[in-house]
């Protein structure tokens, strides 16, 4: 095991895999085995769920005269309108059956709040409903946080940066090969932004390998 690690297994939900009239990224399924085989290297593993009411505010079918994938604003907030997904209670919101969830040790739902976007892990776009993420991770003695799931632009990308934010005592690195953008362009722009924001880019063959051992930043 890679000591004191954190795998974070963001979103993979069948709303982003199989349910193909919800919001499927390109190639979700491939990282599904590739999650499962680094789960036992973890003593610390958390999955994320967004988990949101029918009236979600980031929905497309919410704004009259909106298609999915424009741009606009939700509250004061720039916002991607989407396709309905990951409604509560449905199948498109339950964690992909392929994960193997009994290495699963705890689960955070986010985007309940209707009147914003819930990306991170961490909190709402808004930064008005942290989810406890944070305090999960330094009361189990966490100091390096690695993420992997869906999708790198947004839900990886956000969760990864709020990490770097909210645990700047930790490393934190996002297993590239173990995620997938919904665009390529803004999945490359990820890549960069990650980068920059001191996020280190990972594959999960040097995890398997054990050379990579975890640690500050």
């Amino acid at each position: 095991m890679i000591e004191g690690a954190a795998l974070l297994v963001i979103d993979l939900q069948n709303g982003f895999i199989s349910e193909r009239r919800e919001l499927p990224v390109p190639g979700g399924a491939e990282v599904v085995p590739i999650i499962n085989a680094l789960l036992p290297r973890f003593p610390v593993r958390v999955a994320t769920q967004d988990w949101h009411p029918p009236d979600h505010g980031s929905f497309a079918s919410r704004h009259p005269g909106r298609k999915p994938f424009e741009r606009g604003k939700l509250g004061d907030l720039d916002q991607t309108f989407w396709p309905d997904h990951c409604v509560q209670g449905t199948r498109g919101a339950e964690l992909h059956p392929g994960l193997d969830q009994t290495r699963i040790q705890a689960v955070i739902r986010k985007g309940m709040d209707p009147d914003t976007d819930s990306y991170s892990g961490f909190s709402d776009n808004a930064g008005r409903n942290p989810t406890g993420l944070d305090g999960y991770l330094r009361a189990r003695g966490v100091t390096s946080v690695y993420l992997a799931g869906l999708a790198l632009d947004y839900c990886v990308r956000w969760s990864a940066l709020d990490a770097r934010r909210l645990l700047p005592e930790a490393r934190v690195s996002v297993i590239v090969d173990a995620t997938r953008p919904v665009d390529p362009v803004t999945g490359a722009e990820a890549l960069r932004e990650l980068e920059a924001g001191g996020v280190r880019l990972v594959r999960s063959d040097e995890l398997l390998a054990g050379n990579d051992r975890g640690g500050g930043v």
